[in-house]
């Protein structure tokens, strides 16, 4: 059974070195997925276009070269507007299902999305405001115990934070600074 591992990250840099990592440790390009506000968009919102550049280039403008070029990596990229919250850069499965849902976000806003790819709401509703708030999101899913170990490993190697999975009983809950925090419920 698939899960998700989740994260947040600071900059397009830090985007750009845990996506090549996941793709150095062998991950898909169907599995890896990143979420960031488009902040030097002047499109108008309300249209989504799907590049699925190989380099990335028609985005790589947009977030920086680099990263627009691990991101080309990826299934799926493109632009998404999300009503109330503005454009937003997506790849990997992400996109499709935030997309496809017509962002299910008129009523629900991104949290509403989130919730619906399996995000827990209280989880939802923080990445949310990290999101709007400049961070990128970036969720990888694995099918082991062995496989979700190495992400959140990648994770915490590159100083990611708000590092959880979905489908455990007690998932793991990480601080700012990577270190475990006891989950309470």
């Amino acid at each position: 059974m698939k899960k998700a591992v989740f994260c947040i990250t600071q900059t397009n840099d830090q985007v750009e070195r845990i996506v090549s990592e996941l793709k150095a440790a062998g991950f898909s390009n169907n599995d890896i997925s990143v979420l960031l506000p488009d902040k030097t968009s002047e499109r108008e919102a309300g249209h989504e276009k799907h590049t699925k550049s190989p380099e990335g280039t028609a985005i790589g403008g947009t977030i920086g070269i680099g990263t627009g070029a691990v991101l080309g990596w990826l299934a799926g990229i493109g632009t998404l507007a999300i009503p109330g919250l503005g454009p937003f850069v997506a790849a990997g499965p992400i996109m499709a299902a935030l997309g496809g849902a017509g962002v299910g976000a008129a009523a629900g806003g991104l949290a509403g999305a989130l919730v619906g790819l399996g995000i827990p709401e209280y989880e939802a509703k923080r990445y949310e405001s990290r999101i709007q708030g400049g961070n990128a999101l970036i969720s990888v899913h694995t099918e082991t115990p062995e496989a979700r170990s190495k992400v959140e490993d990648i994770f915490e190697r590159e100083n990611a934070e708000d590092i959880s999975s979905t489908g455990e009983a007690q998932p793991k809950r990480y601080s700012s600074s990577g270190r475990s925090e006891p989950r309470h419920y």
